[in-house]
């Protein structure tokens, strides 16, 4: 180690001296610490308190432990059989879950939630499926000849899984589900059964179970005594709701269910055309079925051309054939218009975001172009616009949340924006329900690359979190030098958010590098949510001033280094404050000197009018003892106006070129000169300064 010998003779260490400062300075900071926290009890202490020992729990009964024992064993013995499970294929292996966690997930609860609950919505699935076989094949069925003797064992069978799923409906899945009566979620079992039995949807539903197939026995095997069937169109139509609350993109299902109803009429249509055509007789009229090709597909083509009214069909003949073509007509203009302005309907809502959209965009462009804003400017408007759709599918969401509750606003702000503002330090130990109510007041705004979130000098009001992207510091003496670049989850700006005096000016630039999408947080609003929590009001009060001291403190770093020998007689002095050059109007000693020189010439001006009042209060005072007469008094009253004049003013001396700067003499005088600074007493003026001068008192 170094050592230095002091003139005193006693050697010093240079590292045992340094250690020495450093824990000396770290005492110093600990010493202010707790000074701060005897006066303010509000901030924590910087040592984390000690936590207390867990007690020991009292000793449990011997019963209980026997239960205990037993409930361990049951555990081990149900843990056992994960671990057993594996199953062997080809050359891998790979653990399988057991049968029992199977049969524990496919059990079905006591109530169903109707909203949330998968199984229900696909159970619901199924029961459609069974739903659609009736609705589609009865009327096939019933009027093609497609049913006979040797395949009735085959739509048998299919039928009897459709009564299945009906009847599983009806007696297992529909009293479970949960229901709303005052507000309030009936959950009970029993409940639920009662209200089920008691709706129009169970009596329905049992009257579509009814067994009308038993006439089959006397009439022989038709289709038409499973009409009954149709009646679950309530099964339907909540499986399309509940199918739509869980798709993303439930536009989607909505034009799939709109062709499929448009499918369905046009099938019903043929059916009826088949019938009629028997009913007239296949092939005795030009308008009738043939009897050539498929059936179906030939009535289906028929069914097609006739509904959407295209045209080019064999004319009726018969008083039958002309009524079913007039009705036919009718019913294709009335239904098919209907379905195609559900259709558009549902493009429409399907676009209405895209939309509206454009339309801004439009509306935007058009304004533009009316006040010729420069092309730079609108470019710059379109990429906004573009970025900030393509980026959130909106552009504002406000607008979206203020259609929600208080609460609902608040669940989805925590989920978006939570992680993002608990990480910035500044409000970290604040309170938690004090972070949320600023979620709600944070407003979010998107900035171009190159674009200048603040710029230096400006009055600071708000603070920035960054959401996405990055933004950059400039600096230097150009202001192009990038000092620091702030990525997702930064703040800046805090300290004109926390300074009580206001009026907080910002130090650099800062420009967004690329697209930044940030968080305001103004001070008004930030007050206003303080109100209400005064704890996390002193607090940030608190970090306020820290971060006040950190600012002011010169950044940390190597001391500067003072020359040695002759070069510590070249470095250049400070220069002389402005202010004080002004207050002199000069340079050195000239500007003294001119000050001095002008106090003497008002000293010179101001005694002579001393004496002449003098000498005014003593006639004043000698004719007041003496009576004279008026006569006299004026004339003794006339001089006296022109010696308090009969000496002239002073003139101004106005220096000539030629004269030379006058000079301060070496000798001593009376006078003495005091300059003074003082704080100004209004905030951000600095300090005033004084000169004034005296003469000195006589001893």
């Amino acid at each position: 180690s170094a050592q230095k010998t002091t003139p005193s003779g006693f050697q010093t260490n240079e590292y045992a001296d340094a250690q020495l400062q450093e824990i000396i300075k770290k005492m110093r900071e600990r010493a202010n610490v707790y000074k701060e926290r005897l006066k303010d009890p509000v901030l924590s202490s910087p040592e984390g308190s000690p936590t207390a020992s867990p007690k020991k729990p009292p000793p449990p009964p011997k019963e209980e432990k026997k239960d205990e024992k037993k409930e361990e064993k049951k555990e081990e013995a149900a843990e056992k059989p994960e671990e057993d499970h594996y199953c062997d294929m080809l050359c891998c292996k790979f653990k399988k879950r057991p049968l029992k966690k199977y049969l524990e997930y496919m059990k079905l609860p006591d109530t169903i939630d109707s909203y949330t609950d998968r199984r229900y919505v696909a159970w619901l699935m199924l029961v459609t499926i069974a739903y659609n076989w009736n609705c589609w094949f009865l009327p096939l069925r019933y009027v093609f000849p497609y049913q006979t003797p040797s395949n009735t064992i085959y739509w048998f069978a299919i039928d009897a899984m459709c009564d299945i799923c009906y009847l599983c409906d009806l007696m297992i899945f529909q009293p479970r589900v949960r229901f709303i009566r005052g507000g309030d979620i009936i959950s009970d079992r029993v409940e639920t059964k009662k209200y089920y039995h008691n709706s129009v949807k169970f009596r329905l539903d049992l009257i579509s179970m009814l067994p009308f197939e038993v006439l089959c026995f006397f009439f022989g095997f038709n289709p038409a005594f499973r009409i009954n069937r149709i009646l679950k169109h309530n099964t339907f139509f909540e499986f399309n709701d509940r199918l739509e609350a869980i798709m993303e993109k439930a536009y989607i299902y909505r034009v799939i269910r709109t062709t499929g109803y448009l499918l369905f009429l046009l099938h019903l249509n043929a059916c009826v055309y088949y019938w009629a055509s028997d009913y007239e007789g296949i092939g005795s009229t030009r308008w009738v079925y043939d009897g050539e090709g498929n059936m179906y597909l030939r009535c289906y083509y028929w069914s097609v051309r006739s509904l959407i009214t295209i045209g080019g069909l064999p004319e009726p003949d018969t008083l039958f054939e002309i009524v079913f073509q007039l009705l036919n007509y009718f019913m294709g203009v009335f239904v098919f218009s209907s379905l195609i302005g559900q259709m558009r309907d549902v493009i429409g809502a399907a676009t209405a975001g895209q939309n509206y959209y454009r339309s801004c965009v439009d509306n935007t462009v058009s304004y533009m172009n009316t006040n010729s804003i420069p092309k730079l400017v609108q470019n710059r408007v379109r990429t906004w616009y573009e970025y900030t759709w393509y980026s959130q599918g909106m552009l504002d969401e406000s607008e979206l949340m203020e259609q929600m509750p208080t609460k609902m606003q608040l669940a989805i702000a925590i989920d978006v924006n939570f992680a993002i503002v608990n990480k910035v330090d500044l409000f970290k130990g604040c309170d938690t329900q004090m972070i949320y109510d600023m979620l709600l007041r944070l407003k979010s705004i998107v900035y171009l690359p190159g674009d200048f979130v603040c710029k230096k000098g400006e009055i600071g009001r708000e603070m920035y979190i960054i959401k996405q992207g990055e933004v950059q510091v400039l600096g230097g003496p150009d202001g192009t030098k990038v000092l620091v670049t702030l990525r997702a989850g930064a703040v800046f700006g805090e300290i004109s958010l926390l300074a009580a005096g206001g009026g907080n000016r910002r130090t650099a630039n800062v420009v967004a590098h690329g697209f930044a999408n940030l968080f305001i947080l103004d001070k008004k609003t930030l007050n206003e949510i303080l109100v209400h929590y005064p704890d996390s009001e002193k607090l940030l009060m608190k970090k306020a001033k820290v971060l006040l001291k950190q600012k002011g403190k010169p950044p940390p770093g190597p001391p500067p280094t003072q020359p040695r020998g002759l070069a510590s007689l070249l470095v250049k002095k400070q220069e002389t404050p402005k202010l004080f050059k002004a207050m002199l109007g000069g340079k050195g000693r000239e500007g003294l000197a001119k000050l001095l020189q002008m106090k003497r010439q008002q000293d010179i001006k101001v005694k002579p009018q001393k004496t002449d009042r003098a000498e005014t209060e003593t006639k004043a005072k000698e004719e007041e003892k003496t009576p004279v007469q008026p006569a006299a008094k004026e004339e003794e009253k006339v001089p006296v106006e022109p010696a308090a004049s009969s000496a002239p003013p002073a003139q101004k001396e106005e220096p000539n070129e030629d004269t030379k700067p006058a000079v301060m003499q070496r000798s001593t005088s009376k006078e003495s000169l005091i300059i003074t600074m003082t704080p100004s007493p209004r905030a951000g003026e600095g300090e005033i300064l004084k000169v004034e001068i005296k003469e000195k008192e006589n001893k």
